[in-house]
């Protein structure tokens, strides 16, 4: 079964290195939101199974966009991982009392991200692709 992860970042190389990874590494359907409203729209439209959620955004932060997000009927039960630069204990622990289900760093390591989400929603991970050395 594949899941469909919904990635909201205001960065859109943010969003592209992301999408790539997922889909290349876990085989995953992902679709993408700049901007915290359209990532609402796009949850209530088509719930994903995850949503990586950018922190720092302009205009609707990222922890604003979750607590619309936890209002909504149609998306409350999504589980969410932020993605942020800010990663100092009391933020992290901030992040998780909000109801965060991991808080994952930028820069993040594009070979292991799919591993690190995969743990952190306790979904069983086979790797879709092995990266190839080069000689």
């Amino acid at each position: 079964m594949s899941r469909k992860i919904l990635i909201i970042d205001d960065e859109e190389a943010i969003r592209e290195v992301t999408q790539v990874t997922l889909e290349t590494f876990a085989g995953w359907i992902i679709t993408t939101a700049s901007s915290g409203r359209e990532g609402i729209a796009r949850a209530a439209q088509s719930p994903p199974d995850a949503i990586l959620l950018d922190v720092m955004m302009p205009d609707m932060d990222g922890p604003s966009t979750f607590k619309e997000l936890c209002r909504n009927p149609a998306t409350r039960n999504i589980p969410v991982l932020f993605l942020t630069a800010k990663v100092q204990a009391a933020d992290v622990e901030a992040f998780r009392n909000l109801g965060a289900k991991a808080v994952i760093a930028k820069p993040f390591d594009p070979m292991s991200l799919a591993h690190d989400v995969s743990k952190a929603l306790g979904w069983e991970f086979k790797e879709v692709q092995q990266v190839s050395g080069r000689e």
